[in-house]
């Protein structure tokens, strides 16, 4: 049985168990997650998220031009328009997914993709808005190779622009009533998804920090906090332009339910690079998730594992000493426990597990063979990446 949005499916997930070879640092999460198997065409995904960027980018440029000076700058550096001297870039905006699902949500309704645009730019806004947040609360100074937002104008207008970004995801689903060529109901509708899932993501995010304090977190209740941090906005992005298209909440549900166990399969693969990904590739800090102590998926399975590398994980997450300070010799060690304890091979299988049923969404949702082979690739996409 399908797990309903916000919900986790932990009937037939199996015990976390050892893990077997161990795999160096940097290796492609393609290697990680076999058995997904591989995009069949990459270019068209490729194509697909450049679709959404080209679709969505002018109008959310146009929402965040409207944010009060500094705020507009935090965020056209945040988004990579500008350089930190505001002159133009061409910095990496993201994968932009979530537009995309946008697009392909709209057109999964029989819509045209251009009906999702309102909704794949609410949703961009929300997600950064959280990616600011997110920043300062780690103490991340890269993301996207190259200083986070907090590190050049200051922790105040980060936060600013990221409390004005969430409003604006609100504001852009209202307009789209009025030019977007949505129904005041479906607006209305779309409002309402986004904002529930702005409130779960987040709870998701207060239950992340409140992890980082407690020695041991479970398998459920890593997923639950995944579920509200990245699931629920995908949740809403992968039916957001099917509501603003007019789909019923039948199709709008089973859309939900694609994306909300799409992001739980995200977030996976996200942990796992979070311990074992590339600086180079990912853009973020080497051991980042390990040094915060991050009770991340790999790290909760290996703690239920109860082996000797589990226990000795155990008591060095517990020992208060060198918090946020530990060597970089110390951090590969507790990465080889979290392996040996089988944290990474469990985690591999989740994503897999989760990109299954995230899939079985789609069958309950009648649209063209185009439309879902779209939403297929995307999905495989997600879980076979290395950033």
């Amino acid at each position: 049985m399908t797990a309903r949005p916000g919900t986790t499916d932990t009937a037939t997930r199996p015990a976390p168990a050892k893990a077997g070879h161990s795999q160096g640092e940097g290796t492609h999460v393609e290697a990680r997650t076999q058995g997904t198997g591989a995009v069949k065409d990459t270019t068209s995904v490729l194509d697909l998220l450049a679709r959404g960027r080209t679709m969505c980018t002018p109008s959310l440029r146009e929402a965040v031009a409207r944010l009060a000076a500094p705020m507009d700058t935090v965020g056209a550096y945040h988004f990579g328009w500008i350089d930190r001297d505001g002159r133009p870039a061409a910095g990496d905006g993201g994968k932009a997914v979530r537009p995309a699902l946008a697009l392909l949500s709209a057109e999964a309704a029989g819509a045209s993709a251009e009906a999702g645009v309102p909704g794949g730019v609410s949703v961009e806004l929300v997600h950064n808005f959280s990616l600011l947040h997110d920043d300062l609360m780690d103490g991340d100074e890269t993301r996207r190779h190259r200083a986070t937002a907090w590190t050049v104008f200051g922790p105040a207008q980060a936060v600013l622009a990221g409390d004005a970004m969430a409003t604006l995801g609100t504001e852009v689903l209202l307009d789209a009533a009025v030019t977007g060529g949505a129904s005041a109901v479906d607006a209305a509708r779309a409002v309402r998804l986004i904002t529930t899932a702005t409130r779960r993501l987040i709870d998701g995010q207060a239950m992340d920090v409140a992890f980082e304090q407690r020695d041991v977190v479970t398998v459920e209740e890593c997923l639950e906090m995944e579920g509200g941090k990245t699931g629920a906005l995908l949740a809403a992005s992968a039916a957001i332009g099917a509501v603003l298209a007019g789909a019923d909440d039948r199709v709008s549900d089973a859309l939900q339910r694609y994306g909300h166990h799409l992001g739980l399969a995200f977030q996976a693969v996200d942990d796992l690079l979070g311990i074992w990904g590339a600086t180079e590739v990912t853009g973020k800090p080497h051991w980042g998730d390990l040094r915060q102590r991050k009770k991340s998926l790999p790290v909760c399975a290996a703690l239920a594992e109860g082996g000797a590398a589990s226990r000795r994980l155990a008591e060095l997450l517990a020992d208060p000493e060198g918090r946020g300070e530990e060597s970089e010799q110390a951090l590969a060690a507790r990465a080889a426990l979290i392996e040996e304890a089988g944290g990474r091979a469990w985690t591999q299988d989740e994503a897999r597990r989760q990109h299954q049923t995230a899939l079985a969404a789609l069958d309950e949702v009648p649209m063209a063979d185009e439309v879902r082979e779209h939403f297929v690739a995307l999905a495989e996409f997600v879980v076979v990446r290395e950033r």
